[in-house]
């Protein structure tokens, strides 16, 4: 596992950070518990908690509990609900802050390092909501406040220069927009978290190719019309065809090439799916791919 400055607190982070939510539960709190150890031994110590739910944050406080908490960076979402309520967001002051103190008097956390709030509308935080992140900040309940999301809405809150971490999608075929924020935001020395680095449509070589349905003989004999022998050149399909290498490890390995980048957030299941994950940090790509990659993005924006 590598290592990178989180923004400029002075704390250090895995380049990997598990996220956890009400699906790691699926087996029950064992395996979820099993899961966050074996993340542990791969050098991970940052982690995500999906939602404001109680169980899920017992179940991380209880695994954690026997590492150093000033070792670990432990942030939690708000706004996408906490399992007990009929609503999925809830920006309200009351709402936010009796999320984060719930979550911490059954964690035995002590303190969450970031609090995250997800993809919040224009006017979906009032000054009342904006006052109670800062007394939970003050009070020091949560170090540092994130957003996230990918709304250009986005820009406007990352502007304000009231937040110290950004979360957002980057992929090998991002938006230019996305890319924009990410620079903006790390010139204000916020601290970046990556999502979402293997969007679905480059999980199959087709949909990386982005082919065309084919063209069938004007008898309908069901036969293509002019096959390209060349299909899929320019374009992402050569993230399925590298040797020793799978699509999902290229596009995760490529995002945590970008130094702007503290830690790229992850999902797994199962002990054996993170380790395949954990070991990415320590490969290098193979030469020349970076460039594929930057051809593709190009031809693919053209």
């Amino acid at each position: 596992m590598r290592y990178r400055p989180f923004g400029a607190s002075g704390s250090t982070v895995s380049t990997l950070t598990m996220s956890i939510g009400l699906d790691a539960l699926a087996n029950g709190p064992d395996a979820a518990e099993s899961l966050i150890y074996s993340a542990l031994e791969s050098g991970i110590n940052s982690y995500r908690l999906e939602t404001a739910d109680p169980v899920v944050a017992e179940v991380v406080g209880r695994a954690l509990s026997n590492v150093d908490r000033r070792l670990l960076n432990v942030s939690m979402m708000l706004g996408t609900g906490d399992g007990r309520r009929n609503s999925e967001r809830d920006f309200s002051a009351e709402g936010m802050t009796a999320s984060i103190d719930r979550a911490l008097n059954v964690s035995g956390l002590k303190w969450f390092d970031t609090a995250i709030l997800q993809q919040p509308g224009e006017d979906e935080l009032s000054q009342s909501s904006l006052n109670a992140l800062k007394s939970l900040r003050a009070t020091e309940r949560v170090k540092y406040l994130g957003i996230g999301g990918d709304d250009d809405v986005l820009d406007t809150y990352v502007s304000t220069g009231a937040f110290d971490v950004l979360a957002t999608p980057n992929h090998v075929n991002v938006d230019w927009r996305v890319q924009s924020r990410i620079r903006h935001a790390r010139e204000q020395d916020m601290a970046i978290l990556a999502y979402d680095y293997f969007p679905e449509s480059l999980d199959t070589p087709a949909k990386a190719a982005n082919t065309d349905k084919p063209k069938f003989g004007f008898f309908g004999l069901g036969q293509p019309r002019n096959k390209n022998p060349l299909a899929g050149m320019g374009t992402f399909a050569f993230l399925h065809d590298t040797p020793n290498w799978s699509a999902e490890a290229i596009c995760l390995a490529h995002a945590m090439t970008d130094p702007s980048i503290c830690s790229v957030i992850v999902h797994a299941a199962d002990a054996k799916r993170l380790d395949q994950l954990a070991t990415i940090p320590e490969r290098d790509m193979p030469p020349g791919l970076a460039a594929q990659i930057e051809m593709a993005r190009v031809r693919t924006a053209a």
